[in-house]
Formats: structure tokens, sequence, C-alpha cells
């Protein structure tokens, strides 16, 4: 058995993701991997069953390393809104700082190539807003519907005008930043 080396691992992962925000899902090859990576086809089977295996694990290091840095320093004991309003920010920030992983997440998350296995995973890895959400509820801050529909209503209005900002159709300074999360912020208080 061939050892793995941290380096080929991240290699391989950094030519899928500009392979596919490329080419996309279909287009993208194992053996186009392997040439943008500069290893060998047989290489990429060290590391990863097959084209799925691997871009599903990509997808659940972008997210673990998305959550790792928007929930750095969380502290549950912040009130309601600074915590969500903090969060938000920090999830701009890493949009923005990681253009080519949010738009992997935005092309993979809708893609049937998705495990359940990984997509429970993820969510688990965000278990921090979900309390949050839990927390207000009781106090009475949040409505009271399902949780994940006050995860949608908070991070799709970002998620879309971070889409409309990379596509040049907006601007995403602080004003804007600020009135989003004034309207997610509206659209999820009880």
């Amino acid at each position: 058995m061939r050892h793995k080396d941290e380096h080929k691992n991240e290699s391989i992962f950094n030519a899928a993701i500009q392979l596919i925000n490329e080419l996309g899902l279909a287009e993208t090859s194992m053996s186009k991997i392997a040439k943008k990576a500069n290893v060998s086809a047989s290489t990429i089977y060290v590391y990863f069953e097959n084209k799925e295996d691997l871009i599903n694990k990509l997808y659940l290091s972008i997210k673990k390393q998305m959550s790792l840095e928007i929930f750095h320093n969380f502290d549950d004991s912040t009130p309601l809104q600074t915590a969500f309003e903090t969060i938000l920010r920090k999830f701009v920030d890493f949009i923005l700082n990681n253009k080519d992983y949010f738009l992997f997440i935005e092309q993979f998350g809708n893609s049937p190539l998705l495990h359940k296995l990984s997509r429970k995973e993820a969510t688990e890895l965000f278990e921090p807003i979900y309390s949050l959400f839990e927390k207000g509820k009781k106090q009475g801050v949040f409505k009271q519907v399902d949780t994940n529909l006050l995860v949608i209503f908070t991070f799709n209005p970002v998620m879309q005008f971070a889409k409309e900002h990379f596509n040049g159709k907006s601007e995403l300074n602080q004003d804007n930043l600020k009135e989003i999360i004034q309207m997610s912020w509206d659209a999820v208080k009880a």
C-alpha cells in the first residue's frame, strides 16, 4: 500500500475545484484532475475510490473549513442578534476570501452525486447556528417555524447577493452587507 502525501491530496483537491468550476461536474474526469494536479491517474485512486468519493470528500473538507472559520471563538452566551450578525459577517468573509470554494459548493450542493451521509455530516458542522435558532425560539426571539426554514432565510439572501457580486451585478460593500444582515434578521425574528 502506498503512503498518502498530504500535499498530493491538496493538489488533487485544488485541481478538482478549478476544473469543476471551469468545466462543470460532468466534464471533469479523474484523468483531467490528475493531469491538472501533476499526478498520475493511478495516484488519485490511492486517495479516492472514484470521482464521487473525491468530490464528496472535497465538499466535506470545504464545509469543515468554512464552519471552523465561521464559528471560531463563537460564544453561545453572546446576545442572539450579535451572534447572528457575527456569524453572517464571517460567512460573507469566507465566501469573499474563498470564491472557488463557494462556487464549488454552490454547484455540487445541488448534485445527485452528493451523498446523504455527506450532506448530514456537513449539516452537523453547523450545529452552533441550529442551537442559536433553537435557543432564540425558546426565548421567543425567532419565529416558531422549522429551524431549517430559519437557516434558509438567513443564509440564502447572502449567498444570492454574493453570486450577484461575483457576476458583477452588484457591489458587496459594508452598507449593502449591513442591509442584507438586517433584512435576514427581520425575516427570522418573531
